[in-house]
């Protein structure tokens, strides 16, 4: 199989595929997984679970942790990127890795990979759901303003709504409308970026992973991997670090590159209330966190938004019509997966990239990488 074939095999149709595709990964490279069941079937009935490898000594201090599917519809991205490092052939492989494990959890949504939802089964923006729930929950007064407006009864939406947003915008600029959309709330639990009333079955399940397979780690690298976001192709990295020690961001740099943030205002993204990151950083507090989302762009702002709130429109209110409703959830997965070949292309050799160079990265001498 040449190469363009090979990369193209490594990206499927469904969360039944991948995950299969996945499997087969690990078997062939006789690695067990450890799978966590998920008591709800998928979009055509098939099991659902967060499937779980290690790569590499069970003791390992050094580790890098990649995640895919945090929001569902995302996941054919990295699972794509996951299947491939555990196919990738020896020579390949960084050589000689000292006391260092990969460890890729597949699928942390798995409810929203397979019925082409970016939200859980709770209706939940997984990376707004990890915060504190016994403290008082973050505000987002923008978005009760534009609740209505963003998912309204009709769609597609009528001139007087869509005049209601472009409203909002000119009062507060197009950041401010991204922000009153996207930080995430806990208001409406029928609306969009919800992060909930209680942890999650994902929040749950990740905390466990991390509690069993990190409590050894001391050096640990991690690859969130995202799609929607940015220029067609680009993976834009994020910097993903709460350590605020200098030095974890010149680390981060050194190993890959240009980094964006979401605090400074460079990246396509915004703050995130309760970003998966916190549970890194909770359940690995003995470790040092050099961390980014790897954030694929795909198609224009206003396609994505429009993607999504068409979905979600679709669960609030559902549609009568099944030809528009398989229609709207084909253009969610268009809109987060495009399904080219020179997007896939981009999407492998930024992604192996990234992660082979955390694994060259995580080999070096550490007292002198991270002074206190």
């Amino acid at each position: 199989m040449d190469n363009d074939n090979w990369i193209n095999s490594l990206f499927s149709k469904s969360y039944a595929e991948a995950r299969q595709k996945f499997l087969d990964a690990a078997s062939r490279r006789g690695l067990p997984v450890e799978s966590h069941l998920l008591k709800l079937t998928g979009a055509n009935g098939e099991t659902l679970a967060t499937d779980v490898v290690l790569d590499g000594p069970a003791d390992a201090s050094r580790m890098l942790l990649v995640v895919s599917g945090v929001h569902g519809v995302e996941g054919f991205c990295g699972s794509a990127v996951q299947t491939g490092m555990l196919l990738m052939d020896a020579a390949e492989r960084p050589g000689a890795l000292r006391d260092t494990a990969v460890l890729h959890v597949h699928a942390i949504n798995p409810f929203g990979f397979s019925h082409l939802r970016r939200v859980t089964q709770e209706n939940v923006d997984l990376n707004r759901n990890f915060v504190d729930f016994s403290k008082p929950l973050p505000v987002n007064p923008g978005y009760a303003e534009i609740h209505e407006l963003l998912l309204p009864k009709e769609w597609p939406p009528q001139e007087d709504v869509e005049a209601g947003l472009a409203a909002y915008r000119e009062r507060h600029g197009a950041r401010g409308l991204q922000r009153a959309i996207g930080l995430g709330q806990h208001v409406f639990d029928d609306g969009m970026f919800f992060g909930g009333h209680a942890p999650t079955w994902s929040n749950d399940t990740f905390r466990a992973i991390l509690r069993r397979h990190a409590p050894q780690v001391r050096q640990l690298a991690s690859i969130d991997i995202h799609t929607g976001l940015g220029p067609y192709g680009v993976g834009e990295r994020i910097f993903a670090s709460f350590d605020d020690n200098p030095a974890v961001l010149a680390r981060a740099r050194d190993w890959w590159g240009e980094l964006t943030s979401v605090t400074t205002g460079t990246s396509t993204s915004i703050p995130l209330t309760g970003p998966i990151q916190t549970a890194i950083t909770e359940e690995c507090a003995e470790a040092q966190h050099v961390g980014i989302c790897l954030e694929y762009g795909t198609w224009p702002s206003e396609r994505v938004t429009a993607a999504l709130r068409a979905e979600h429109c679709l669960h609030r209110h559902g549609h009568k019509d099944p030809a528009q409703s398989a229609a709207i959830k084909q253009e969610l997965k268009d809109a987060f997966y495009p399904d080219a070949a020179d997007w896939k292309l981009a999407v492998w050799q930024q992604g192996s990239q990234a992660c082979l160079r955390a694994l060259e990265g995580l080999q070096e001498d550490t007292a002198q990488a991270m002074p206190a």
